[in-house]
């Protein structure tokens, strides 16, 4: 493909984006060695009342790394974590890093059968779980390579006395006491930590080579794949961010740390930005929207990047005009698309902005976003990022799509990822020269913004007709009563497929079908007007926010098969 192409993007950016950026060749944790000696005694994290500075962070880092080292980890091991958002996740995952160790992010909520194919997929050697997954990760251990494990619980960074009266509280709320016997195998991270040295481990390593991360996308379309993310991809990925987000003040910014640092786009656009700016994180080990808001109000949060699930259940939250939003200056939008009605009603709230991006694990995340202050346009995903080339692909010709044409969008920068671990043949499918075919379907306009219409595998064909679902969940979301939607396609013996529209009502509203049907008829084509319309409490969704479509289609195929 002709690689010569215009960059009409760059007539938007304003000068304080650089179309080129000279960025660090060093490791990702010298990101925080660096806030330890320019912001030693502030904060970098409130954790449920519990405050670290910078400068401890780093030493429990490097403790962690010396301890790692004495179990066995050398350059290039991997070192699997299994946290939701809390200090040892920040700890763990730098400390790895200063070990020489590939960090494995692990999703709390994986099965035991995610677990250990996880494990002996990436041959992690060890793994520092939290002590409520600890089971289903001791059920696996024999069929893995796993050599140790280190399990922490909540309570570990809780202040007294929430320290002493949270495992009854865990135990309340979940039922599960876990008892642990420590041995030569299984370690309690709390005690590793006081048993390390604070000192660093010398290491070779080449940050546009060598992996800093093993990332596993979700697995959609089979067994989910190890994304190999270099030191250079994630260090890139935390610098365009920050150019993107100019206005931001290194060490003064408050962040509110909801977004999964197990998921790619909380880790860099949350913990590795914060971590390279000196912002003080506010952690959350789970999204809530009433301690949300509480934080906000209380510590003047400025920063909130999040889903667009996330920012819906602060809107609908009955007590959100009790609280000050008004410290909030900037919030990016990513993981699924951001229905406008959604950015309007959350700007009105917060009188910061709120603006989408789009990415993915395998572009470190981020590729385009719209600028947060500047031009944008409804709808739109915005402008690719500095030194981020990105275009369309017709299915037509195979060549670059003309403006306003539908294709699949790719991607080339710094940031794309090296390849998938031990999967060369699915490494070369993904690339064309050097361009990574995302399998989402978009296009750009003649000015250069780009639009994301839906992935290739989710488009519905319907009597000959494509049909994107995201198109009508833009639609749907604009009715008052419609909290949340998704659209997927089913079986149709005339048309091939046809609509359906799973909708969760807002709270304490009803909705019927013949409603959203004369609705929908009024601001759709026929072909595109759902057949069918299923009502729900709540909709499946991943960690980060993210409406698992794919789990309603394979719910859809198990009752057609009964």
């Amino acid at each position: 493909m002709d690689t010569v192409m215009k960059k009409p993007w760059f007539e938007h950016y304003p000068e304080e984006i650089p179309k080129t950026i000279d960025y660090d060749e060093d490791t990702l944790q010298s990101y925080l060695k660096k806030a330890a000696k320019n912001y030693p005694d502030k904060s970098a994290f409130h954790f449920m009342g519990k405050e670290m500075n910078y400068k401890e962070v780093y030493e429990s880092a490097l403790k962690l790394a010396n301890q790692l080292q004495l179990l066995g980890v050398t350059q290039g091991d991997r070192v699997a974590i299994m946290l939701a958002n809390t200090p040892q996740a920040v700890i763990s995952y730098y400390g790895a890093l200063f070990a020489g160790g590939i960090v494995v992010q692990t999703n709390p909520l994986y099965v035991e059968r995610e677990i250990e194919h996880q494990m002996n997929d990436a041959g992690a050697k060890v793994m520092i779980c939290l002590d409520l997954v600890y089971p289903r990760v001791a059920n696996v251990k024999e069929k893995t390579k796993l050599e140790h494990i280190i399990v922490t619980g909540i309570k570990d960074y809780l202040p007294f006395p929430k320290n002493l009266l949270y495992p009854f509280i865990q135990k309340k709320n979940t039922g599960i006491k876990v008892d642990l016997k420590y041995g030569p195998h299984l370690h309690s991270f709390r005690d590793v930590i006081q048993k390390g040295e604070a000192k660093e481990i010398p290491l070779d390593i080449d940050p546009k080579v060598d992996l800093a991360l093993l990332q596993y996308t979700g697995g959609t379309t089979g067994p989910a794949k190890g994304v190999m993310l270099t030191h250079y991809n994630l260090v890139v990925n935390t610098q365009q961010c920050e150019k993107w987000m100019h206005k931001m003040k290194p060490g003064e910014e408050v962040i509110i740390a909801a977004l999964p640092f197990f998921h790619v786009y909380g880790m860099t656009t949350v913990m590795n930005l914060a971590i390279r700016l000196g912002f003080k994180m506010i952690i959350m080990p789970k999204f809530d929207p009433q301690g949300i808001l509480k934080a906000i109000q209380k510590h003047k949060a400025t920063l909130y990047p999040g889903a667009p699930t996330m920012y819906i259940g602060l809107l609908n939250h009955p007590d959100i005009k009790k609280y000050d939003l008004s410290s909030i200056k900037a919030c990016i939008s990513g993981s699924a698309a951001l229905p406008l009605e959604v950015q309007t009603q959350f700007e009105q709230a917060t009188k910061g902005r709120l603006v989408e991006g789009y990415g993915l694990t395998e572009t470190s995340p981020v590729a385009v976003a719209n600028l947060i202050w500047g031009d944008r346009k409804p709808g739109s995903v915005g402008l690719p990022w500095p030194d981020t080339e990105v275009t369309i692909l017709s299915a037509e010709t195979g060549e670059q799509a003309k403006p306003n044409e539908v294709g699949e969008i790719i991607i080339k920068g710094p940031q794309v990822m090296k390849g998938y671990w031990n999967r060369p043949e699915d490494t070369q499918a993904s690339f064309r020269d050097d361009w990574f075919l995302s399998g989402d379907m978009g296009y750009m306009d003649e000015e250069g913004y780009f639009y994301v219409v839906d992935r290739k595998k989710d488009m519905i064909i319907a009597g000959g007709f494509n049909i994107y679902p995201r198109e009508i969940e833009e639609v749907l979301y604009e009715y008052e009563d419609v909290q949340e939607v998704c659209v997927i396609g089913v079986p149709d013996p005339y048309r091939g497929e046809t609509v359906k529209a799973f909708i969760v009502p807002k709270e304490g509203k009803t909705i019927s079908e013949a409603d959203l049907d004369e609705y929908s008829r009024k601001h759709l084509a026929s072909f595109k007007v759902p057949k069918f319309y299923e009502f729900r409490e709540e909709l499946p969704k991943t960690m980060v926010g993210k409406i698992l479509r794919r789990v309603l289609v394979e719910q859809e195929k198990e009752r057609n098969i009964k």
